[in-house]
């Protein structure tokens, strides 16, 4: 999903929007996550950028997108710009963390 919003509605107020736009990005996700894994592949992990136009748009953590939108330029008229890719995610073994965290020479 690659999109600008723009706030500037006449009858809704800015908060409204912001809480509509938050729930477009969230359907979003849900429909990605409902796809099908490929093999080799542990769960469905999101690529977002976040920035007034789509020049200026910075990586952003997943976890940290509604924090965004929430102190951007919200007041009305303003407009930024989302960008959420759904990539593949694969989760570490705990085995193999485990041997990484303590080598032999720790113990001699």
């Amino acid at each position: 999903m690659k999109k600008t919003f723009v706030l500037n509605h006449p009858k809704i107020k800015v908060e409204r929007q912001v809480d509509s736009i938050k729930h477009e990005l969230k359907k979003y996700v849900r429909r990605e996550r409902k796809k099908q894994l490929p093999s080799g592949v542990d769960y469905w992990d999101f690529a977002c950028k976040y920035g007034p136009t789509k020049e200026e748009a910075e990586r952003v953590p997943f976890s940290q997108l509604n924090k965004s939108i929430d102190s951007g330029n919200t007041e009305e008229g303003a407009s930024f710009y989302i960008e959420i890719m759904a990539t593949h995610g694969i989760k570490a073994s705990k085995d193999e963390d485990f041997e990484d965290d303590y080598d032999d020479e720790d113990f001699e």
